[in-house]
């Protein structure tokens, strides 16, 4: 039985239980006594209270650690019932004590970042914070980091150097893998050993906790871009960070003063898009190892990465112009995101990563040739046929055909 956390619902200690219950039953605990069974939306904006007291000791506390509002919701910035049910059943999920959802994946790295302390203080949100971090990442993080918009000064090691790289005033050590776009993998147990007390942040947004859970490896914090395989159904823009409850204070105090906060109904779809999790990575997973395994094989195609932890994440390298393989699929769809329950191509060098410097973007193996697939549920065998069109004539056909106009 894969186990993803041991509960405790209503005071009660429950045994542990497998991944595929509880993406279908956590943040859903207490609907059935409500008498409920689909999760409530709750959209409002700020909430009624004729005892203004107990308010205001509620927002001092909230403003002293961050801590969860007990009792009932104030303001929409600081809390929202919907979006809590999300942020619990994530948690339960990855296996951390908390999460805080954001409006998207790079509201929360943000948030993680403003909340790192500076050097010579317990407080976050005063000065430079160092970084260090492991490339491939998402295109737009090693922007973040890269241009320091928010006062973050990077120096980016290889998984083995992250040691050498620390230094007194090091406040993350960030890595993503399998990482985007090139599906590189780190071993997370080794890298979160290298960080002595830095804490590790783990992009999950490719694995999801179906494949891994970094916080079990030694990771702190746990990010995702919702938008992705949470959501899963590309029509919802999210973040989140899964961590301990210290930090998590700091990324509501951070939520709340930047306003980064994730509507109430993207609380709700996510919700709903957790509990078919598992049977969407892993049926996303048959269909991507297997096109990993005819591209592998197509002489057409100079390169396959596909992860040894698995995923439904393909990366290739074409002989010919990549850019035509994109104008010509049909049933695939050209277009950047993953984690949708169609079937993704791209092209990062022109996308995704393109704003990433050249030199660094082909450095850490984003080469100008490299596409990628973010693999969906459709029939493996109608999307080679896709494919195998988009990519064209076989090389060998391509050779004689050119040998008979150069003879002709």
């Amino acid at each position: 039985m894969d186990t993803a956390s041991t509960g405790a619902y209503d005071g009660v200690r429950t045994a542990p239980r497998a991944l595929a219950t509880e993406a279908v039953h956590a943040g859903r605990d207490d609907l059935a006594r409500q008498g409920l069974h689909a999760p409530p939306i709750d959209l409002s904006t700020t909430y009624p209270s004729y005892d203004s007291r107990a308010e205001a000791a509620r927002i001092d506390a909230f403003a002293t650690d961050g801590a969860g509002l007990a009792g009932p919701p104030v303001y929409a910035r600081l809390g929202n019932p919907t979006v809590a049910r999300f942020e619990t059943a994530l948690a339960r999920l990855e296996g951390t004590e908390t999460a805080v959802a954001f409006a998207s994946g790079m509201a929360a790295l943000s948030a993680v970042l403003l909340a790192l302390p500076t050097p010579g203080s317990a407080r976050a949100g005063q000065g430079p914070r160092h970084v260090v971090a492991v490339r491939p990442l998402y295109g737009c993080s090693d922007h973040l980091l890269t241009a320091g918009l928010l006062g973050t000064e990077v120096t980016w090691a290889d998984p083995d150097g992250i040691a050498d790289a620390l230094r007194p005033d090091t406040g993350l050590v960030m890595v993503e893998s399998p990482a985007n776009p090139t599906l590189a993998e780190v071993d997370l147990r080794a890298v979160a050993d290298a960080c002595g007390p830095v804490p590790l942040l783990a992009d999950n947004t490719f694995a999801t906790p179906v494949l891994q859970r970094p916080a079990g490896q030694g990771a702190r914090l746990v990010l995702h871009s919702a938008t992705k395989y949470l959501g899963g159904h590309g029509d919802v823009l999210a973040g989140v960070v899964a961590c301990d409850e210290e930090f998590a204070g700091r990324l509501r105090r951070i939520r709340f003063a930047t306003g980064g906060v994730l509507h109430p109904l993207a609380g709700y779809l996510l919700l709903r898009g957790l509990s078919t999790l598992p049977v969407r990575v892993r049926a996303a997973s048959a269909n991507a190892a297997e096109l990993a395994r005819r591209l592998a094989a197509d002489p057409r195609v100079a390169r396959v990465r596909y992860p040894r932890l698995g995923g439904a994440m393909v990366a290739f390298e074409v002989h010919d112009d990549p850019h035509e393989v994109i104008s010509l699929v049909r049933l695939v769809t050209p277009a950047v995101s993953l984690g949708s329950v169609d079937t993704l191509i791209q092209h990062p060098a022109s996308l995704s990563h393109r704003i990433v410097d050249a030199d660094d973007r082909r450095g850490a193996g984003v080469t100008d040739r490299l596409l990628r697939l973010s693999v969906g549920l459709e029939d493996v065998d109608d999307l080679w046929a896709d494919l195998d069109r988009a990519l064209g004539a076989p090389r060998e056909r391509q050779g004689a055909e050119a040998l008979r106009e150069a003879v002709r």
